[in-house]
């Protein structure tokens, strides 16, 4: 029996027993892998970092979608950055008052091979009438596209290779220029108590141009290094403020069963431990 070995950082890591290699390619742009493991289920990796898994995918895509379209309340325009695996697809497509969503993938080859070895994560998304997938590198699209989106999600992979330019300031700055006037947008931004420096370069880069931002987490078990990050970014800076009571009327209008997902985790995903805080330049959880 084969194992897999993240090789995310040089000097702390995990593996996977391969309980079956289901498929393996170098792509025009990437190294995928998908694998079977008895505990997990079907994994994903990309250029030796772990992507997704079958068995714990739906904390990070229930937390990066409902958050910011509960919180929105009117939201009907989505894009989505990356998210070839079709999780996050899935979860947007939940939402019936949702009018149309577009997706920017830059690789053909992670669509069709999670479309193949990884049909739960998409559970039929991309046949939706409303998906609009395009196959495009997701700053080269921002630069060139002239509609304004409610809510923006960046599913993106570590800042290297390809994703590095989705975590700069001219992804910013562009993701700000084609939200509408009380728009959202929100990233995955790693571990902050492996990969603080990134999270604080997020800060430095959104703080300028946003009315609010912020970061909300959730652990995501095979996320190695805790709790993960994800960045908030909102043009009204009530929507963040938005309610308990109002974020569960809106939930249970909404119809959707979560596994991960409620009122109550929205508003305390908020709460930032104090070394998160510091980091970022901001003394209070506000």
């Amino acid at each position: 029996m084969s194992e897999y070995r993240e090789t995310l950082h040089e000097d702390y890591g995990q593996f996977f027993k391969v309980d079956n290699m289901l498929h393996e390619v170098h792509t025009e742009l990437q190294h995928l892998v998908i694998f079977e493991n008895a505990r997990m289920g079907r994994v994903m990796a990309l250029d030796g970092a772990i992507q997704t898994t079958e068995a714990d995918e739906f904390f990070y895509h229930e937390m990066l979608t409902h958050v910011p379209i509960l919180a929105h309340g009117l939201a009907r325009n989505i894009l989505i950055i990356g998210g070839g695996d079709g999780g996050m697809l899935r979860e947007v497509c939940r939402h019936s008052s949702v009018d149309s969503i577009t997706m920017v993938e830059i690789d053909q080859a992670v669509v069709d091979m999670c479309k193949e070895y990884l049909p739960n994560h998409s559970s039929g998304a991309y046949d939706d009438p409303r998906v609009n997938l395009v196959i495009d590198d997701g700053m080269r699209f921002l630069s060139n596209c002239t509609d304004k989106f409610d809510v923006i999600i960046s599913d993106c992979p570590d800042p290297t290779g390809p994703a590095a330019v989705l975590f700069s300031e001219g992804f910013y700055q562009a993701c700000h220029r084609c939200l509408t006037d009380n728009g959202i947008f929100v990233a995955q931004n790693g571990t902050p108590f492996l990969q603080l420096d990134e999270v604080k370069t997020t800060a430095a880069n959104i703080k300028g141009l946003f009315a609010d931002w912020h970061f909300y987490h959730a652990a995501v078990p095979t996320y190695i290094g805790g709790a993960m990050t994800f960045a908030w970014a909102a043009k009204n800076t009530e929507t963040r403020q938005c309610s308990l009571e109002v974020l569960r009327q809106r939930f249970i209008g909404s119809a959707i069963v979560t596994r991960y997902y409620n009122a109550d985790i929205h508003k305390a995903a908020f709460a930032l431990p104090q070394y998160v805080l510091q980091a970022i330049g901001k003394p209070s959880n506000d």
